[in-house]
């Protein structure tokens, strides 16, 4: 999504091209991934890093933390996922069972382009789904609980980037439990630019059934993009959706409270942007600053085989915003094939083929 600044704020302009990735949070790296890829089909490395994260001190206890991440997508199009495990110091999980409408991400949003054919084909080899139903707008669906319980609800979308053997794709959005209403559509609106209210209903969701807590009285309201957004990933990541989500019956809580960034669960949601410069003085003029900046003297950040700059903000209820502008992005590692995004149009997309190339390059098999 787009924004022209206020000229009295900002006479310059920024761009949130869409979700890069989710991140996961997990006590096994490894099997994590092999799941992911096995069920998901996130098979294709973009990067992957096994470093100090000394920049999240304000989420990670003022201590440096060693630990090991990638990010790996498919390539039928949609978000990534960022697997990320502590190295060093022990994961610490949830002390609840997280329910629908706790504060935070609860649940991430798979596309699929035929969601009963993969929820007979995922029940054959994990028994650990809902059955197929329909979102409030009419959307097929159904939830499924990965190895660490994490739950994922898998939604019907037709269109993939590069059509690929596995019915689902990547991350199509997030399921978010916020506890005012009012205050988080205006910041996911305002803010991040989700300008379409595709539904706003309040009641018992028979969808909602396979999730802790399914069953009490909820108000969801889905929020989408009126028009197509532009950037160098945007034909990868296509577009998304979050549905922020209230409980009615209880009081919510928090996911992270009293636990770090990168325990276990979805830790952040990752938007691609371009002008970060400019996107950090909208946000402030929103009442929403950084709280974590990468390169706050203008300096690179190495990511693994990439760079960039990440910065973070939070939404009202204290969920992890991160935005990511890309420096630079590995194509083919090994034959010293790197795009500079800084020297092209940062509103075109890149051409289909560099994903395939990458594919064919990166893609891991499970146990490899």
């Amino acid at each position: 999504m787009a924004f022209t600044n206020n000229p009295i704020i900002d006479m310059e302009n920024f761009n949130i091209s869409g979700i890069q990735q989710i991140g996961v949070g997990t006590v096994d790296f490894r099997k994590s991934w092999d799941w992911f890829i096995g069920m998901f089909g996130f098979d294709v490395r973009i990067l992957e890093d096994d470093t100090v994260a000394e920049r999240m001190l304000p989420y990670t206890g003022n201590m440096p933390q060693k630990r090991h991440a990638c990010i790996a997508v498919n390539l039928n199009g949609g978000g990534g996922l960022e697997i990320w495990q502590y190295s060093e110091r022990k994961p610490k999980p949830a002390e609840f069972i997280v329910a629908a409408g706790d504060s935070g991400i609860f649940a991430a949003k798979v596309k699929c382009r035929d969601v009963s054919a993969f929820h007979t084909e995922l029940k054959a080899k994990w028994q650990d789904c809902g059955d197929v139903c329909r979102t409030p707008d009419g959307t097929p669906c159904f939830y499924v609980k990965d190895l660490y319980g994490n739950m994922f609800q898998i939604v019907e979308r037709k269109d993939t980037f590069i059509r690929q053997k596995t019915l689902t794709g990547g991350i199509a959005g997030a399921m978010i439990g916020v506890s005012d209403m009012d205050a988080s559509v205006r910041f996911y609106s305002e803010v991040l630019g989700y300008d379409k209210v595709v539904y706003d209903r309040t009641g018992t969701f028979a969808d909602l059934i396979f999730l802790p807590g399914g069953d009490q009285r909820y108000r969801r309201v889905l929020l989408g993009h009126g028009s197509g957004a532009k950037g160098a990933f945007s034909g990868l990541m296509g577009d998304n959706v979050v549905e922020l989500v209230q409980a009615l019956d209880r009081t919510p809580r928090k996911i992270y409270g009293g636990r770090y960034w990168g325990d276990p669960g979805f830790i952040q949601i990752c938007y691609d942007v371009t002008g970060m410069n400019a996107l950090g003085r909208f946000c402030a003029a929103k009442g929403h600053p950084f709280t974590v900046d990468s390169c706050p003297d203008g300096e690179v950040f190495d990511m693994g085989d990439a760079s960039g700059r990440f910065t973070y903000i939070e939404d009202p209820d204290g969920t992890l915003i991160e935005f990511v502008e890309t420096y630079k992005v590995p194509v083919a590692k090994k034959l010293g094939w790197f795009i500079d995004m800084d020297s092209r149009d940062k509103e075109k997309r890149l051409p289909r083929v560099l994903f395939r190339v990458m594919g064919w390059i990166s893609r891991r098999k499970i146990g490899e």
